[in-house]
């Protein structure tokens, strides 16, 4: 059995030792806090979509938006203190969530509701396969909790594409 030396410094530290590795901290903390920038832009997003939607399926989509806007919102907390957990630090403002995002805003005075959900769903596909490079780095560094969280996220962005998808009329 290997065991790897942490350095600890004398007087108060920031880093929670993880006992990962020392390479692994700084690769999955800042894989992670890019998540975390994606979760929150997705997260205002799908909430401006839910204020502003409108027409016959109003309701229907009103209510689905703020159902994935609230499970996006219950990622982030997890994935923060992940980081946290690992030893890295996270985000610490909106300024910083704009720098990091890949989720781009839509700004637009008027979008409509098909396309509305065709973006959302776009978006969590993409979430997806952010996901799931950051699970195969988790591999690489034999991270099997992270792996594990983010497994169940996978899942949750796939549901939400998938239900966005069966409700724009399959295009």
């Amino acid at each position: 059995m290997v065991i790897e030396k942490i350095n600890i410094r004398s007087g108060p530290s920031c880093q929670t030792p993880s006992g990962l590795g020392l390479n692994a901290m700084p690769s999955i903390s800042a894989a992670l806090t890019t998540l975390l920038a994606d979760m929150f832009a997705l997260y205002v997003k799908t909430k401006n979509f839910h204020w502003h939607v409108s027409g016959p399926h109003f309701r229907d989509y009103h209510l689905m938006l703020d159902e994935q806007a609230t499970q996006i919102l219950a990622t982030t907390d997890p994935i923060a203190e992940r980081v946290r957990k690992l030893g890295g630090t996270t985000l610490r403002s909106i300024a910083n969530i704009g720098r990091l995002q890949r989720v781009l805003d839509n700004d637009a005075d008027c979008v409509s509701p098909l396309e509305m959900l065709k973006e959302l769903r776009g978006d969590n596909v993409k979430l997806t396969a952010h996901m799931r490079e950051t699970h195969a780095l988790c591999d690489e560094f034999g991270d099997i909790a992270t792996a594990s969280l983010l497994e169940s996220w996978i899942d949750e962005a796939e549901g939400r594409a998938w239900f966005l998808f069966e409700s724009s009329g399959r295009s």
